[in-house]
């Protein structure tokens, strides 16, 4: 049976760019496809979270991300009486640590963060299919039949995987039929980015914060010469979104009359809402990203959020299609839903605090101490100190032993997974996948600062598996090793083939 290509991705955002990102760099074939003809001109998502930084860290480009944004301004909040505070958005002691390097959110507009990954996707030799849609599926045992349409005409695609990245209209979701329960939260916003003259670059203004309904928020868009308005609007009724419709709506809340907006690139009134799909995954066909779960926007949560749904797809996705069990993908909805529902929490609840005048980003919306301590995939009786199975697996610096400075994540960086072996009493053969590390003075890696020994709680003998998503798949001594890689890996890797390194006879290397 033949197939055109092994991934079928329809929606060429922020998750389905991740998805063709990490496919590529796996040698898996794909399509990436999107039915606008123009990439995506806003900024309705602005916010990288630290988490999402060390995504973008391990597939190649985050420093470009870094390079294209800049840090949140602070936040001056303004009364009607004129009076006004300026605040720090996250605590004011959030500063990177050996465990985590990231510490504070980067602002970076949505399209510009898509125009970096697009570049990234360039890089590895794809690119998206604009002016793509999606017009219809069905699928098999083996695969999946796309209709797809372009201005030439319509194709079909055979494909293996179908991946749902096409936003909270999902037309993916709608044709599997995937309930989206949920709520409306009776609010209705616009948001525009513009550029207008009556305001400094150096901080985010909100105006009336303790008057929910007339509030205006105006933030400048880091790397760009745009700021970013938002404000709550009537539930019913045309709003007037020009320029001078928008002048007067900031003169009308502020009562300043020198705020003029002098040209309009994006705008978009919406209204909010919180849902999350029923299912994830139906046969061959996925969804991920806002085609999975909508929210309100406060706490910069749903682009990080999608971004890490198609992070946690991909390798799965690339281990079945080179021979894994197919089970594994199960892992996909199991470990992903909980996270996106713990998310739209998260996002209302901070709703309603803007509402009485508090914005705040606390550690729990940078997202570093999300994990999957429940997943099928953790190795059963793994042990844990600092650290547990399903745990995001820390960052620490270290030295290689032929002198050059080092960190995990460099270790870490690429498709496979990796073992970490701390002052091991031998070394297990070669796995095909599995990058062995070992870890103490004479080994491959020393840890002269104590930053791993450290942070993770390890004791020597013992071994760390980190998953190709850098999250730790299980804890374990070196009694028995071999025997419980042996019973674990084929679920999750295509061929557990070992070979013995030449040469070797025990101990350490």
């Amino acid at each position: 049976m033949s197939f055109d290509t092994d991934v079928l991705i329809s929606g060429a955002g922020a998750a389905g760019l991740t998805l063709a990102i990490d496919l590529a760099r796996r040698g898996v074939s794909f399509r990436l496809i999107e039915q606008n003809a123009q990439p995506f001109s806003g900024s309705r998502g602005k916010g990288i979270q630290p988490r999402t930084m060390e995504i973008f860290e391990d597939l190649g480009f985050v420093d470009r991300m870094a390079a294209a944004g800049g840090p949140y301004p602070p936040l001056c909040q303004y009364r009607p009486d004129g009076t006004h505070k300026v605040s720090l958005l996250t605590e004011a002691d959030v500063l990177p640590t050996a465990a985590e390097p990231y510490a504070a959110p980067l602002m970076l507009p949505q399209f510009a963060t898509e125009a970096v990954m697009r570049e990234r996707l360039a890089e590895l030799g794809h690119h998206p299919h604009f002016g793509t849609r999606l017009t219809g599926f069905e699928q098999d045992a083996h695969g999946v039949t796309a209709r797809i349409e372009q201005e030439s005409g319509e194709q079909v695609v055979r494909a293996r995987f179908l991946v749902g990245t096409d936003g909270g209209r999902s037309f993916v979701r709608h044709a599997l039929a995937i309930d989206f329960p949920g709520e409306a939260l009776g609010v209705r916003a616009i948001v525009a980015d513009v550029r207008l003259e009556g305001l400094d670059r150096s901080a985010w203004h909100r105006f009336q914060f303790d008057s929910p309904a007339t509030q205006v928020m105006i933030c400048p868009l880091a790397g760009t010469d745009l700021f970013q308005i938002q404000a709550p609007v009537a539930l019913e009724g045309e709003i007037d979104l020009s320029p001078a419709g928008l002048t007067a709506l900031i003169g009308e809340r502020t009562g300043r009359a020198d705020i003029i907006v002098r040209s309009v690139s994006w705008s978009s009134v919406y209204a909010m809402s919180a849902r999350l799909a029923d299912r994830y995954r139906i046969g061959r066909v996925f969804i991920a990203g806002d085609a999975a779960h909508v929210h309100p926007p406060t706490g910069g949560q749903g682009l990080n959020t999608s971004v890490q749904d198609a992070y946690n797809l991909g390798w799965k996705l690339a281990s079945v299609l080179a021979g894994a069990p197919e089970a594994l993908l199960d892992s996909y909805e199991a470990e992903r839903r909980p996270i996106a529902s713990n998310m739209l929490g998260l996002s209302t609840r901070l709703l309603g605090e803007a509402k009485q005048g508090t914005m705040r980003r606390d550690r729990e919306a940078r997202q570093l101490d999300l994990g999957y301590r429940g997943s099928s995939l953790n190795v059963p009786g793994s042990v844990g100190g600092k650290v547990q199975a399903g745990d995001r697996a820390p960052d620490a610096p270290c030295r290689g032993q032929a002198g050059q400075r080092t960190r995990l994540f460099t270790v870490f960086q690429g498709p496979h997974w990796t073992l970490l072996g701390y002052q091991p009493h031998d070394r297990p053969s070669a796995i095909a996948g599995v990058r062995i590390v070992t870890i103490g003075n004479g080994y491959e890696l020393v840890d002269e600062d104590g930053h791993i020994a450290e942070t993770y709680g390890i004791e020597p003998g013992q071994w760390i598996l980190v998953r190709p998503d850098g999250y730790i798949a299980g804890i374990f001594p070196s009694d028995g090793l071999e025997a419980q890689l042996s019973r674990y890996l084929p679920h999750v890797l295509p061929s557990t083939r070992t070979t013995r390194p030449e040469g070797h006879e025990g101990g350490k290397r």
